[in-house]
């Protein structure tokens, strides 16, 4: 044995050849933690200790090769600053260069994902075998970070300026052929035959058929930029990218480029230091921190779904009740995952409606090569529709997803408790409607939970399985498992009016009708919020979900609390549903859609709604007064962010985490600031709870909750 340590062993073959296995102990997967990199650089002062070695086999003895950094130990790091980033980043450099300087062939066998960190050990090695089952990529940029072992220098001359560009950007791993066909690999093997097809060619790379050493001199050299005049090149590339991510909300973004185009005359030791140099810079950005979070936050809610699924029933037939756009499509993701399920309506039209849906949605699949038409036909199958409650004592579980209305949902629940067998839970897709008031006209209560899904179904993935005051634990447990099985991210929430995403999203709303009544400007609300970070303003937001659900729901909400979303004026919203605007579904709200040539609706301005405003508006005119951008921005997300501290604070949802995760994952919350709760810890809780008290007078939506302000007072936050 050459080396055996914590993460990685060097034992020696046949030939002259020695195997570098990496296979950190205690864990289930390869990851560079510290353990990891420092066994690394041992191993490989190890290997240059022994002159008989005459080529490295590099393997992984996991199932994956390796995963990447060990995110858990970034915030350790970087807690210290940028200068002490940057002095580690140069480290791992050191090591990795010393890897890529011995003056042996290294051909590495790589068996699974080998993403960041992990396929950056790759690019350093001199020859690269790939399964046909792996995948690679660096996907930094989803965590606000740019690679930084040395990934964007290897890369780029590897495969070159342009390809690297876009495998960085984009942040997608990548298959087997397509990194053969860029150049990423140099060859791809069955995966039972990975290694001796990797151990054949570092044989050839030792008999000299294989010329090693220009691969390696490849990646110490400068880079070729793509046309030879960088400035106008990387200008045209930064325009390109800044049409789908804002580098001013993404900065690494932007880093990544800058260190192609800064390094690309240098060599390689030069070259990383400017790798290392930005990676530091974005590293202490708020965005990072924020981006960083999510990943850990999204681990959080994984482990909370698994644990509060573990008592669930299996569910072999699921039935839904309602063809509609949400039954529709609650049936169609349960299909889609394997799950036999009864579509029941009251009409043929609207199951008519509901399969014609589904298969619309298959046929997509299957025009984009994602499913084959043997998958397509198989998961229309799995879907029955039917006008009666035949068959529904072989169920285990039912979904009602009929009309928001609490008269007709307490029929429905009934009827279909009738037809189910004393064991199978009942379920409501309600978004409003208090369970534990659903719970009241059924005779077991135990069996029924909500299982509030989002529009459009097969699309976002966030549902709230919320428990009532009889709600028992295995009915939580198999909606949980069930949501799970639709490849859904479900998270548990008490009941209370508007459960956890419409009860903070409401506030928000009532501060945009708000703004309006005091004269502000709705389009420059809408733009404010976008610039943000929002994928959309509130006016356009609400247009969307529709002003007809928007106004109910904001009456369910302010019965629920009315000290803070009760009015005694009547807002915007409900101003313009009263002359029967409804939004982009009858093509006029607070804009008018216009369809395009393309047939797709656009939004336009529409000077009606002034003068239907102006009555209600306390100003000279609707949009009138100049608020800043700061006071627009302000008077939104205090609204909202306070409603997710009280949520906290009453145990609504078990955990910062995922009241962040149900924002990001069920309204679209900006990504880059990590949710409502990361949000005010990066104001700060102090500076906060001041800015609450700024905007006071405006109702008690705005004041500072106590859980606020006593965390301020202790020096706390929500995330450490």
């Amino acid at each position: 044995m050459i080396h055996s340590g914590p993460a990685i062993t060097v034992q020696m073959l046949d030939d002259g050849i020695a195997e570098f296995k990496f296979d950190l102990q205690n864990e289930s997967v390869n990851k560079f933690n510290r353990v990891t990199l420092d066994d690394l650089d041992a191993a490989v002062q190890a290997v240059k200790a022994h002159p008989e070695i005459r080529g490295l086999l590099v393997t992984s003895g996991k199932n994956f090769f390796i995963v990447g950094a060990d995110i858990t130990e970034f915030g350790g790091v970087f807690s210290h600053g940028r200068d002490y980033i940057q002095d580690w980043t140069m480290d791992i450099h050191r090591i990795f260069n010393a890897f890529e300087d011995l003056d042996i062939p290294k051909v590495v066998a790589i068996n699974g994902f080998a993403l960041g960190g992990g396929f950056e050990m790759c690019l350093a090695n001199d020859y690269r075998v790939m399964s046909d089952k792996a995948q690679v990529g660096l996907p930094e940029l989803t965590l606000g970070l740019i690679p930084g072992f040395g990934g964007i220098i290897r890369l780029a001359r590897v495969i070159g300026v342009a390809k690297a560009i876009e495998w960085i950007s984009s942040t997608r791993p990548r298959k087997a052929a397509d990194a053969l066909a860029d150049g990423a690999v140099d060859e791809v093997a069955e995966h039972d035959k990975l290694r001796d097809t990797a151990l054949a060619a570092l044989k050839r790379a030792i008999a000299g058929e294989i010329d090693w050493q220009a691969k390696r001199a490849l990646k110490l050299q400068a880079v070729e930029v793509p046309g030879g005049a960088a400035d106008s090149y990387f200008e045209g590339v930064r325009a390109e990218l800044a049409k789908t991510t804002n580098p001013e909300q993404y900065p690494a973004s932007k880093a990544f480029l800058d260190v192609i185009e800064k390094s690309a005359d240098m060599a390689r030791d030069q070259a990383v230091a400017v790798e290392a140099e930005h990676f530091a810079g974005v590293a202490v950005t708020p965005q990072a921190d924020a981006l960083i979070g999510l990943f850990l936050a999204d681990q959080v809610i994984k482990r909370a779904a698994k644990k509060n699924a573990a008592a669930a029933r299996e569910v072999k037939k699921a039935a839904v009740l309602g063809a509609g756009i949400m039954g529709g499509g609650i049936a169609y993701q349960a299909a889609t995952k394997g799950t036999a399920v009864i579509m029941k309506d009251i009409g043929q039209a609207q199951l008519d409606l509901g399969m014609n849906e589904a298969e619309k949605q298959l046929a997509r699949q299957l025009q984009r090569g994602r499913i084959s038409e043997d998958k397509k036909n198989a998961t229309l199958k799995l879907i029955e529709p039917s006008l009666s409650y035949d068959g529904f004592n072989a169920v285990d579980i039912v979904i009602e997803a009929v009309t928001e209305n609490i008269k007709v949902k307490e029929i429905v629940l009934k009827e279909a408790e009738n037809a189910l067998r004393e064991d199978a839970i009942l379920a409501s897709n309600t978004s409003t409607i208090s369970i534990t008031e659903l719970a009241k006209g059924l005779q077991r209560p135990a069996n029924f939970v909500g299982m509030h899904f989002f529009n459009p179904v097969p699309v976002m993935p966030l549902v709230e399985v919320i428990r009532g005051e009889q709600s028992s634990d295995e009915a939580i447990a198999t909606a949980v498992a069930l949501a799970l099985s639709m490849g859904k991210s479900p998270i548990v929430v008490q009941d209370c009016p508007g459960f956890l995403v419409n009860r903070v999203l409401f506030p928000y709303f009532g501060a945009f009708d708000r703004l309006i009544k005091d004269g502000a400007c709705l389009i420059k609300i809408d733009q404010v919020m976008e610039d943000f970070g929002w994928p959309m303003g509130p006016a356009y937001l609400s247009d969307v979900i529709g002003l007809d659900t928007c106004v109910h729901a904001s009456k369910v909400l302010a019965d629920g609390f009315p000290d803070r979303m009760k009015t005694d004026y009547t807002g915007a919203t409900e101003a313009l549903f009263k002359t029967d605007r409804l939004g982009q579904k009858n093509g006029k709200g607070f804009y008018k859609y216009v369809a395009d040539d393309s047939g797709r609706k656009r939004k336009t301005a529409d000077d009606e709604v002034k003068d239907i405003l102006a009555p209600h508006v306390d100003a000279a005119a609707p949009g009138s007064v100049d608020f800043t951008a700061e006071e627009i921005r302000d008077r939104l997300m205090l609204a909202m962010c306070n409603e997710v501290a009280r949520c906290i604070d009453e145990k609504i949802v078990a955990s910062p985490e995922e009241a962040d995760m149900a924002l990001i994952m069920g309204l679209g919350f900006p990504r880059f600031r990590g949710g409502a709760l990361r949000y005010i810890d990066q104001i700060g809780l102090k500076e906060y709870v001041a800015l609450c008290d700024r905007y006071a007078h405006l109702g008690k939506a705005y004041e500072a909750p106590q859980i606020l302000r006593e965390m301020a007072a202790k020096g706390e936050r929500f995330f450490n």
